[in-house]
């Protein structure tokens, strides 16, 4: 069927790890004249499904960026010069994978179509690496330091892809940084709990995505998401385990730029058909709350996470069940860090 390219791409770009959407007036309507649609007519349905599968999907892989807590396990500053963080993670987040191949949901050349996307439980994981640098030790109190600084830098990296019809490139390279800080209210001492606030911002690197199948061909070009979050983190120590609770809020912001040839068909008859480019982007704004529980290991520690994101407002076309594109999900997160 004509167009099902969009549809393949909402799958392939989750592999890829970035996409977007919003606007339900994106896909005009066309005309039809003696019983044939135009070409912007035939094309409608699949890019309504497209946008509405990207909206959905976007939210989910916010949340796998961002995770809780800025550094796991660590809720006050690292106390100053000469003090740093480094650690591994996994982010995953307990997400719904619409069902694109549903032989119930196949997109129509006739205009656009409600339907009904079945969704299935999945994993939507990113491993990232973190670092953070003490910069202030802070000002001594009687049992504690107020007001430290650390410096906090993040890494994703997204890798080239090529297979299955489906090209996967990174112009501007596969590794992208993100940078933020965090700000000191109490420092974790014998008995005083570390409490501070952090600021991170973390994108994922910039990519193009190609895909044909049956002679369609879909473009995806620019596809970008930045992330934003603040949090609000307290921590404690208790001999070899340590616990530390936080929320705040994150800003998922993305966009993309989506076009495609579709293939001639004969029942009915379409001509060969240019769809796009169609600017597309979205931004969400989030509530998030989250729990560590760490196993302290000498100079090593590690943690394992569980929160929950929710809020922010996303209207579709079409519609999933179960689980809602704005829907709160649940996610979790494993890693390790070496500090000193």
């Amino acid at each position: 069927m004509k167009a099902r390219l969009f549809v393949l791409l909402a799958a392939t770009s989750l592999a890829a790890t970035s996409l977007q959407a919003q606007d339900t007036d994106r896909c005009p309507p066309g005309n039809t004249g003696a019983a044939i649609p135009n070409a912007t007519r035939a094309s409608q349905d699949a890019c309504q499904k497209a946008i509405d599968l990207f909206q959905y999907m976007a939210p989910q892989l916010g949340v796998s960026v961002t995770g809780g807590n800025a550094t796991l396990g660590q809720g006050g500053t690292l106390g100053g010069l000469g003090h740093f963080s480094i650690g591994l993670r996994v982010n995953a987040v307990a997400g719904s994978l619409p069902q694109v191949q549903d032989p119930d949901v196949t997109p129509v050349v006739t205009g656009a179509e409600r339907s009904t996307y079945q969704t299935k439980n999945q994993i939507i994981g990113l491993p990232t690496a973190d670092l953070a640098i003490g910069l202030f030790k802070g000002i001594p109190l009687a049992l504690t330091n107020v007001g430290g600084v650390d410096l906090l830098v993040s890494a994703s990296y997204l890798p080239e892809f090529d297979g299955e019809g489906v090209s996967v490139r990174v112009p501007s390279g596969s590794l992208k940084l993100g940078f933020g800080a965090r700000v000191g209210i109490l420092q974790e001492s014998l008995l005083v709990p570390g409490v501070s606030v952090t600021y991170l911002r973390r994108d994922l690197p910039t990519t193009d995505i190609t895909a044909s199948t049956g002679g369609d061909v879909l473009s995806i070009s620019d596809l970008s998401l930045k992330t934003d979050a603040w949090r609000i983190v307290a921590s404690k120590s208790l001999l070899f385990l340590g616990v530390a609770v936080g929320g705040g809020q994150d800003t998922y912001k993305s966009s993309t730029s989506i076009s495609a040839q579709l293939a001639a068909r004969t029942v009915p008859p379409v001509p060969q058909t240019n769809v796009g480019p169609i600017e597309i982007s979205q931004s969400l704004t989030r509530t998030n709350v989250f729990a560590n529980l760490s196993m302290n290991l000498l100079l090593l520690k590690l943690t394992g996470e569980i929160g929950q994101v929710s809020g922010g407002t996303i209207s579709t076309f079409n519609t999933f069940d179960g689980k809602q594109a704005a829907d709160s999900r649940v996610y979790g997160s494993i890693g390790a860090r070496f500090g000193f």
